[in-house]
């Protein structure tokens, strides 16, 4: 026979509420001058044109290809020999 009672709701599933769906901002790749658009990011140089690279701190990334171009940092100093 099974047991009375059952497990009265502490199976219960957690439903996630509803997040807020965020948009892509491409409008702020490009810059609009009269009748020209220019994208401010450039291709990938490996997939060709129609991939833009993402422009981070220190370096740009594609995310298809994952092919990085470092940048070269302003605030690093040489370092020098103690002699």
């Amino acid at each position: 026979m099974a047991k009375k009672g059952g497990n009265k709701g502490k199976d219960k599933k957690v439903v996630a509420k509803n997040t807020k769906k965020t948009t892509s901002k491409k409008y702020t790749s490009y810059v609009v001058t009269g009748d020209t658009v220019e994208r401010k990011n450039s291709f990938c140089p490996k997939c060709g044109e129609g991939v833009i690279m993402a422009n981070h701190k220190n370096r740009k990334t594609c995310g298809t290809c994952g092919y990085t171009e470092f940048k070269s940092s302003t605030h690093a100093e040489p370092i020098e020999s103690k002699e």
